[in-house]
């Protein structure tokens, strides 16, 4: 694996020497990197979580690890090559009880990242994936579509599990009506989201001090979209969602904001269920039937 990264390497730091121990690697300068080579079958994973770094550098430089080099989505030679990973190396610590911290990463989001727009419309030009869920992303005029093509996506997959009949048919209702009626009057534009942001894929920097995100699955959202993992599995400080607001004020209508809470959690308990099984389908269902019955 030492032939991968070197040319790369050298490109960065030409008069270094290096010293491997995967996934770290060392210069005789003192900087540290991360690399990873994966199978064939991961060459969409590598380049989905790449290209949703690479976003988030552009977007809010230094909030995540930066990517040196990796697989590209657009080198047809790349696919019978093992995809390959290189990123600065973070050590990063837990966000959980660090007020401050939290703060900073409410801030940064609220004002760099959830800002940062596209040109192309809802969605990414990549497939990326939430935990083992691969998400087709694609292009959409509209958040509504794209949207209800995510929770169409993942419905399909239960559907193939062929135990979750009451679960698709509630998730269809919501779709044809809980989604429209929620998501059609917005005035947003598409802004870039982590994706997948849990208390496991946030911490803190421990050489800097600074909140660090990873692990992204990303797609371009309604901002709202990107808080509903973090209230699910909880581990941010309260600090993170007061800071946030108060720097990027919830979305028109505010009296429906937690209706789209409870909206935007149900990707997550869906994409728990497929990737975990039916512990999760009974919060699924509870989501489904509190947004059903707000709907006229």
């Amino acid at each position: 694996m030492d032939k991968i990264f070197l040319p790369h390497l050298q490109k960065i730091e030409p008069h270094a020497q290096f010293v491997f121990s995967f996934p770290i690697i060392e210069s005789s300068l003192g900087r540290k990197y991360y690399a990873k080579v994966g199978s064939l079958s991961e060459r969409e994973q590598f380049v989905g979580e790449a290209e949703s770094l690479r976003a988030i550098y552009n977007a809010a430089p230094g909030l995540a690890p930066q990517v040196f080099a990796a697989v590209g989505p657009d080198n047809p030679a790349t696919t019978s090559e093992r995809p390959y990973f290189l990123s600065e190396y973070r050590n990063i610590t837990s966000l959980t009880s660090n007020h401050k911290a939290g703060e900073e990463l409410g801030m940064r989001l609220a004002t760099e990242l959830h800002v940062y727009k596209s040109t192309m419309g809802f969605g990414f030009h990549v497939p990326t994936f939430c935990g083992a869920t691969r998400q087709d992303n694609g292009w959409y005029q509209t958040w509504e579509e794209c949207y209800s093509a995510m929770i169409g996506s993942l419905l399909a997959m239960l559907r193939d599990k062929g135990s979750f009949s009451e679960l698709c048919a509630k998730g269809e209702q919501v779709r044809s009506k809980v989604i429209p009626f929620l998501l059609r009057p917005l005035e947003i534009q598409p802004v870039l989201l982590h994706g997948d942001l849990w208390s496991g894929n946030a911490g803190i920097d421990s050489l800097s001090g600074q909140a660090v995100i990873f692990d992204p699955s990303s797609y371009f959202g309604h901002n709202e979209a990107d808080l509903a993992i973090a209230r699910i599995f909880g581990g941010f400080p309260h600090s993170f969602f007061e800071k946030y607001h108060e720097h990027l004020p919830k979305t028109e209508p505010v009296d429906q904001y937690e209706l789209r809470a409870n909206l935007y959690e149900l990707y997550h308990y869906l994409n728990h269920t497929v990737l975990f099984g039916s512990s999760y389908a009974g919060s699924a269902l509870r989501k489904m039937t509190i947004l059903l019955g707000a709907c006229p």
